[in-house]
């Protein structure tokens, strides 16, 4: 699922699980951003990706888990600020 669809939404990446009460907190602090920056994110419910066995064992207890270009930025509660950082680097 693409939110806010703009450049290179695939950068910013939202792990999330169905029933994350913190995901739903999660998805509103990256609306927030992405929205003051001008680009995207997508989402990935790790339980319906076709990857799903070796997601849950990466990000499994962990979500909502946030990476940038592939690096995970943050996890449970999300930090707005240190993902601005991790955008603001180079794609």
């Amino acid at each position: 699922m693409e939110r806010d669809a703009g450049v290179r939404a695939d950068r910013l990446v939202l792990y999330v699980r169905t029933g994350c009460h913190l995901c739903a907190e999660a998805r509103v602090v990256l609306a927030e951003v992405t929205a003051e920056l001008g680009t995207g994110w997508c989402e990935v419910d790790i339980d319906q990706h076709e990857d799903a066995e070796r997601l849950a064992e990466l990000y499994g207890e962990l979500v909502p888990v946030v990476t940038v270009d592939g690096v995970q930025q943050g996890y449970w509660r999300i930090d707005a600020a240190r993902v601005r950082r991790a955008l603001a680097g180079p794609a």
